[in-house]
């Protein structure tokens, strides 16, 4: 009965305020997508094609790729954030129409997602980046899999509160394969940062077995 409530009472749009939520027309014609040249290993715009940029040079990648269908800027913020933080849970429909619409089917076994911190899975009551999994595995015609769990042991700080250097150290170990993955594996998380998270993610993928994870997100943060 959701669909009859949205036309009896539709929802503003969380940019703007239209009544055509979850994002109005207008908004989603100025969403900013992530196109070609990118870096080829972590999906950055560069200003020409590179199989590594400045964001990711240096750094062990457990991952093969990663690719995103939108910045992290302007109407996604709001977007984002009314999606993990306030519940409104079609937004994942949404955001999954938008990674289809920018990226080609990929070659995989299975899609699996970034496992949900248990507090904020009891806050929020649902969790973003699984059901985006879910929603893409449908459009892309391949298994959905719950590969992955969190550690147990001292609460770890959000990544949001911490300074990038930090990030990557913050999420070391903090995954470990709860089942042996296929050879090839697209890992979904709702928001692409510094990457440290996927990165931790895929590690304890590859290290259970994977030949091959790719990363799959919603949205990335861009550096100016």
């Amino acid at each position: 009965m959701a669909w009859l409530v949205d036309l009896l009472l539709p929802s503003p749009c969380v940019s703007c305020g239209a009544s055509s939520g979850p994002l109005c027309g207008s908004c989603r014609r100025v969403l900013r997508r992530v196109t070609e040249p990118r870096c080829g290993r972590c999906g950055a715009p560069t200003a020409w094609p590179v199989e590594r940029c400045r964001e990711c040079a240096g750094r062990r990648l457990a991952f093969a790729s990663a690719r995103a269908g939108v910045v992290y800027t302007g109407p996604v913020r709001p977007l984002v954030s009314a999606w993990k933080e306030h519940g409104v849970r079609r937004i994942a429909v949404l955001a999954a129409d938008l990674v289809a619409e920018a990226l080609p089917v990929p070659a995989a076994d299975v899609i699996t997602s970034i496992p949900a911190d248990p507090d904020r899975l009891l806050r929020r009551g649902h969790h973003p980046a699984e059901r985006l999994a879910r929603e893409l595995a449908g459009r892309w015609e391949l298994p959905f899999a719950e590969l992955l769990l969190r550690r147990g042991g001292a609460a770890r700080p959000r990544q949001t509160e911490l300074a990038r250097a930090d990030r990557a150290r913050n999420v070391r170990g903090a995954f470990v394969a709860g089942a042996k993955p296929p050879g090839r594996v697209i890992l979904v998380d709702d928001v692409y940062t510094t990457g440290a998270t996927v990165a931790a993610a895929a590690s304890a993928l590859r290290s259970a077995g994977a030949g091959r994870v790719d990363v799959v997100t919603f949205a990335r943060t861009v550096r100016l």
